[in-house]
């Protein structure tokens, strides 16, 4: 179940225990070694998050997204190239005004992402307002703030991090990540509202066969749907 938004007015210290940080470092490893194969194309990606940000659980998925729009077979292949097997393939996009992604599953709790219709200013601020690090970052240990989703602000220390509701603050907590008011007041109304009503379904979302290329199922996609099409031509 997802966590739900709080209202918190003080800030909270966690302390990580051996057992969290042995988790860490295990999610952090398996990150880099997804990471490590798209880097031997020259192909840059994040990992977001818990794992960027450090408060990770039991139930944290790796998630790592490729930022720039790149010819599908090249994320692929570099996978291929380490042995890491792909489970699913899936082409997503949450509302008819959002990027078109890529998905592509490696099992449960291992995926990697990237957009087939260039991102628009919050939707790339998106990652950077739940935490973000790249693959030198997780190398060296960097833990960096951000916001989990119900809207607390993550502030790592020494020995484990501090946490404070982001409602009210919504400007302080743009500044400190370095991203537009806009995007934190996005991501506010969307958990908010998500937390409210529940969580919608994708507007498209389409598995790929074996023989289907994202680029070749993204193509006749848009010769059906007009949403599509105007998405496309639009940033």
């Amino acid at each position: 179940m997802a966590r739900k938004p709080m209202l918190r007015d003080e800030r909270l210290k966690i302390i990580y225990d051996e057992k969290r940080w042995r988790l860490l470092n295990q999610l952090r490893a398996e990150a880099i070694e997804l990471m490590d194969a798209l880097n031997s194309m020259h192909i840059f990606s994040i990992v977001h998050g818990s794992i960027a940000r450090g408060d990770v659980t039991e139930k944290s998925d790796i998630d790592i997204f490729i930022p720039d729009v790149i010819p599908s077979f090249l994320v692929e292949t570099a996978l291929e190239r380490a042995g890491i097997s792909i489970s699913e393939r899936i082409l997503v996009q949450a509302t008819p005004t959002y990027s078109i992604k890529a998905y592509i599953g490696i099992d449960e709790r291992r995926s990697v992402s990237f957009p087939l219709s260039k991102l628009r200013k919050t939707e790339r601020e998106f990652y950077k307002f739940g935490g973000e690090a790249t693959l030198e970052m997780l190398r060296r240990g960097v833990r960096v703030p951000g916001v989990d989703k119900r809207l607390m602000l993550i502030e790592p220390t020494e020995d484990g991090h501090i946490e404070s509701s982001i409602l009210g603050r919504e400007g302080e907590v743009a500044k400190l990540l370095g991203i537009s008011i806009e995007t934190v007041l996005d991501r506010v109304r969307t958990l908010t509202r998500r937390d409210k009503i529940g969580r919608t379904g994708l507007f498209i979302e389409r598995r790929l066969a074996s023989n289907e290329t994202f680029e070749l199922v993204l193509k006749e996609l848009a010769e059906r749907n007009p949403a599509v099409r105007r998405r496309l031509r639009t940033v």
